[in-house]
């Protein structure tokens, strides 16, 4: 029965199902297949894969992302960046990245820096001479950092398989994601000289004062949300409550750029967006029930320690795994699905679950800008008007900076451990 079902998930996912629905078909036609669990198991486990006070941290933070775009703060955040790095070869593109670890901070969502980002940087980026592949590469690579620094939806999902710290994680992520932009900027930098992209004046002293005190507002919240969580004033779903709230108000009182007649269309588009990973995180928890009967844990906990006996090999092959499962699905299903399954083999090989979160989160974030499922990379492309081969070239160079920082990370843990272990140092194992 295991094999006709991975069959008819393979076939689903070719003939292009989403992979959501790919998920729901498998886990109730398999559940059905069964005859002492009853049918009524996929609805239960659906209802009850969303019964959880830390999954309102998904919508919420989708909500912060879409206020800060309809409310033009993605516009004030990239001119500062601009006042920041504008005056390197390749200011613009310099500021793209640096805006989307800013954007990283409040929203903890790729696709919404994505498409926030992307609808105004990448005409610019055009206009002023960059090639199309290299302006829809740099938008749909650094959106990565959003799931990477925190706030991350990610991370609030794999804490709540794992029960480990979710401030543990935030404070993980921080150094990782910033090395990721960094490495990227010097990428930009080796582009910009060997083409000749442009670079702006130098910013005087008042302008830049002037910006930073225009953009503070929007800057502060990632301090704000981090510190709040790892300071226990409020739990990561509070924080994504405070974010939408905050940014709503300055949206609506301090900057004026979003009206009442907006919020129609921004509840509109946090609700698609928020429906897709919850639906697929629903339909991943009954997959699950089914995947408990065959014992999958247990068998690939069996396989692994009877046969890989080194930590260095273990990681490697979850790295390559996730990799693998990252190109057709979205982190959320997949961790829900796989997490559960690895977790136990990387605490016999002592590893931190904390370290496991990063690596995993930092694969699939991979899986943003992979086809066929690259989202990031599709909504990237649309806006740049470009094939997706042409885009998967350009963004290749970018995906060998995360893994270079990928595997700095699973190797040298000190680097994700240096800050949480300022605050958490009896939850890093």
């Amino acid at each position: 029965m295991g094999f006709l079902l991975i069959g008819l998930f393979l076939v689903l996912l070719l003939i292009g199902v989403p992979i959501a629905f790919v998920i729901g078909i498998i886990a109730f036609v398999g559940i059905f297949a069964i005859p002492y669990i009853p049918e009524v198991t996929v609805p239960v486990r659906m209802l009850n894969g969303l019964d959880s006070f830390v999954l309102l941290a998904v919508p919420l933070f989708i909500l912060a992302a879409n206020l800060m775009n309809h409310g033009q703060i993605s516009q004030k955040l990239i001119n500062f960046s601009l006042k920041i790095v504008g005056h390197i070869r390749g200011g613009l593109a310099h500021a793209n990245i640096l805006v989307s670890m800013i954007f990283a901070g409040v929203s903890g969502a790729s696709q919404a820096d994505t498409a926030g980002v992307g609808k105004i940087l990448i005409p610019s980026m055009k206009r002023q001479g960059y090639d199309t592949p290299t302006a829809v590469s740099v938008t749909a690579a650094s959106s990565t950092i959003g799931v990477i620094i925190p706030p991350s939806i990610p991370m609030i999902i794999f804490a709540g398989l794992t029960n480990v710290s979710v401030g543990a994680l935030f404070l993980a992520g921080i150094i990782p994601g910033v090395l990721v932009g960094l490495g990227m900027m010097i990428l930009i930098y080796i582009f910009a000289v060997k083409r000749g992209y442009p670079k702006a004046a130098r910013t005087s002293v008042n302008e830049f004062t002037k910006s930073f005190l225009e953009t503070l507002p929007a800057i502060f919240t990632p301090v704000i949300l981090i510190g709040g969580i790892i300071s226990g004033i409020f739990t990561a779903t509070e924080a994504a409550a405070f974010a939408s709230v905050y940014t709503f108000l300055i949206s609506m009182f301090f900057y004026k750029t979003l009206k009442i007649k907006d919020m129609p269309k921004v509840l509109t588009d946090t609700l698609m967006l928020s429906s897709l990973s919850l639906f697929a995180l629903a339909a991943a928890s009954a997959l699950g029930e089914l995947l408990s009967y065959y014992q999958v844990a247990m068998w690939a906990q069996e396989f692994f320690t009877n046969n890989i006996s080194s930590k260095i090999v273990f990681i490697l092959i979850i790295i390559l795994f996730f990799l693998f499962i990252g190109t057709f699905m979205d982190a959320i299903p997949a961790m829900i699905l796989f997490v559960p399954v690895v977790l136990p083999v990387a605490l016999h090989f002592d590893i931190s679950p904390v370290l496991l979160g990063i690596i995993v989160i930092m694969t699939l974030a991979i899986g943003l800008i992979t086809p066929p499922y690259g989202l990031c990379l599709l909504l990237a492309a649309k806006i740049g008007n470009i094939s997706i081969e042409r885009s998967f070239k350009a963004v290749t160079p970018f995906i060998l900076v995360i893994l270079l920082v990928l595997g700095l990370v699973a190797f040298v843990p000190e680097v994700a451990f240096f800050i949480p272990k300022l605050f958490f140092p009896d939850l890093i194992i």
